[in-house]
C-alpha cells in the first residue's frame, strides 16, 4: 500500500477505534510489536502491555463508571510521521454523590517507515490530581 493510503487507513482506523475504546477492543494491527506508550502515569514498551492497557481502561470504566465516554474530535496527519488525535473523556462514577469526570486531551501517533505506529504519546490537559479531585467533588 502506497504511504499516503495506509497514513489514510491508519486515520480511518483510529476513527473507528477511539471513540468506542471502553466499550471494545481496539485494531492492534496498525502498531508496531513494540509500540511504545506514554501518559502522564503510565510508561511502557510493548504490544502486549499496550493490549493490557485497553483491556485495564475497559475494566475500570465498567467497575467506576455508571457512564462513560470518549469523544473524538479529530485526527489528522501534521507531517509525514504525525498523526494527532484530540479527545475528551467524560463520565459519572459510581459513587453515593453525583460525581462526574471530564477531562481533554490528545494523542500523538508517530509512524514509521513502513506506516505502522511505533510510538502513542498521550497528552492530558488537567494534571492527574486535578482529575482525581473530581471523584470527590459533586456534580
Amino acid at each position: 500500500m502506497k504511504p499516503q493510503l495506509q497514513i489514510e487507513y491508519l486515520i480511518k482506523t483510529l476513527q473507528q477505534d477511539l471513540p468506542t475504546l471502553f466499550e471494545q477492543d481496539i485494531s492492534y494491527e496498525i502498531y508496531t510489536n513494540n509500540i511504545y506508550f506514554r501518559d502522564p502515569v503510565n510508561k511502557f514498551k510493548g504490544k502486549f502491555n499496550y493490549r493490557l492497557i485497553f483491556w485495564t481502561l475497559r475494566f475500570h470504566a465498567r467497575l467506576f463508571f455508571s457512564e462513560i465516554a470518549f469523544d473524538l474530535y479529530d485526527v489528522y496527519q501534521t507531517d509525514i510521521n504525525t498523526i494527532v488525535a484530540t479527545w475528551t473523556v467524560r463520565g459519572v462514577l459510581r459513587v453515593p454523590w453525583p460525581a462526574r469526570l471530564l477531562f481533554n486531551g490528545y494523542s500523538t501517533y508517530k509512524l514509521n517507515a513502513d506506516c505502522l505506529i511505533y510510538e502513542h504519546i498521550d497528552t492530558w490537559e488537567q494534571t492527574p490530581g486535578e482529575i482525581l479531585a473530581q471523584f470527590w467533588q459533586k456534580g
